[in-house]
């Protein structure tokens, strides 16, 4: 075919092969043609418009933030790795950012913008993890989140609980190392299903708070902490086997209990306690008033020494063991697991008296009669006339 020929349409064909059409009828296409109909074509115009968008907001947002460091100076900041502690709770779920507006609050940073841009600059920035951290006050950005990444220090509260402490002593100790008040305390002490509370103590804790350091989670309750130290009573009192070895001696593990309570009162050395204990079974089998100054000084609330008044001697309290005889009614304080073995495994004697001679050593001596018994008060007398301990 010549160039110069007409096609069908009128029009003439150019050197890309299509149609050119200048008039007349449009192309037509024979049955049977090859070039069958093309499905319209997907357009990513939008998708790319949209992409360039997102692209041009996310560069002019650095360029803001560039714009406006240069323009108004970076964040403020602390320098150095800040003085004193903190600790710092760290809520589940919490982001880089919550954790800078934390750290602004408590004063560990100068800025929650400084700590963020720290966050956002590392290459290597992972999740949080929830908890207690222990932080300083006015530390840099760098050093605070330094802390939180690489030289984690995590914050853990602890309670320790001596032997022999009271339930009142106890309870003002857990208030110290927590945020709890009393009163939430003492309510929970006052709940026994709550805390674990068995039967056998009527209601009353004392004695069922075992000493011991606690560690104990961020965020627990008053209930929480008690029933803790309650668990650890009735752990150790089962590995002990209380129950039968006190049927043994003819008591229930409350009366044992109480013994081991006056045994960590009244003595601190330790192969004094069997000893004691058993003044305390010799007196009962022999219907002696036990005449113990510390279940006086439980109800006085005396504190410091190991004396008591007159008066104080003449309280008609149940727990005056000078005025009642037998066992007061339960325990007058936290006895630890020597004392509750010396309570359930009292050395053999006679022994009926026993005073500590020593109130810096702790060294006690025992006798077996009054005679003898008031020649180691006279010791004490002596003794006394030179220390201040007395």
């Amino acid at each position: 075919m010549s160039e110069g020929k007409r096609s069908a349409g009128g029009g003439r064909r150019n050197d890309g092969g299509l149609d050119m059409v200048t008039g007349g009828e449009p192309p037509r296409r024979e049955p049977g043609s090859r070039r069958a109909e093309r499905p319209p074509r997907k357009s990513w115009r939008p998708l790319l418009i949209g992409l360039l968008v997102l692209a041009v907001l996310v560069a002019g947002g650095w360029f803001a933030y560039g714009w406006v460091s240069d323009r108004f100076g970076s964040p403020e900041d602390y320098t150095g790795e800040g003085t004193g502690e903190v600790v710092i709770e760290v809520p589940s779920g919490s982001g880089w950012l919550q954790v800078s507006q934390i750290l602004a609050e408590k004063d560990v940073v100068k800025s929650a913008e400084a700590f963020y841009q720290e966050a956002l600059d590392d290459p290597e920035q992972s999740q949080i993890q929830a908890g207690s951290y222990q932080m300083r006050e006015k530390m840099s950005a760098a050093a605070a989140y330094r802390a939180l990444t690489t030289d984690i220090i995590k914050a853990e509260l602890t309670i320790t609980v001596p032997e022999g402490s009271r339930v009142t002593q106890i309870v003002e100790r857990i208030v110290e190392a927590t945020e709890l008040t009393e009163q939430e305390v003492v309510a929970a002490l006052e709940d026994p299903a709550a805390i674990g509370l068995p039967a056998v103590a009527g209601g009353n804790p004392e004695g069922y708070l075992y000493p011991a350091t606690y560690t104990v989670a961020p965020g627990a309750t008053a209930v929480d902490i008690v029933a803790q130290m309650v668990a650890k009573t009735q752990e150790t009192t089962a590995s002990l086997d209380i129950e039968a070895r006190a049927a043994d001696l003819g008591l229930n593990a409350e009366e044992v209990l109480t013994v081991a309570s006056i045994v960590e009162k009244e003595v601190s050395r330790d192969e004094d306690r069997a000893k004691a204990a058993r003044v305390i079974y010799n007196r009962l089998e022999d219907g002696m008033p036990l005449q113990m100054d510390s279940t006086v000084a439980y109800v006085s609330g005396r504190e410091g020494d190991v004396f008591t008044t007159e008066a104080e001697r003449s309280n008609p309290s149940a727990y005056n063991t000078y005025e009642n005889a037998g066992l007061p009614p339960g325990p007058i304080s936290s006895p630890g697991q020597a004392a509750l073995e010396a309570a359930l495994n009292p050395e053999p004697g006679d022994w009926v008296y026993f005073v500590a001679v020593d109130l810096e050593t702790g060294e006690t001596k025992f006798a077996t009669t009054l005679g003898e018994h008031n020649k180691n008060v006279t010791e004490l007398q002596a003794y006394c006339r030179e220390s201040e301990l007395c």
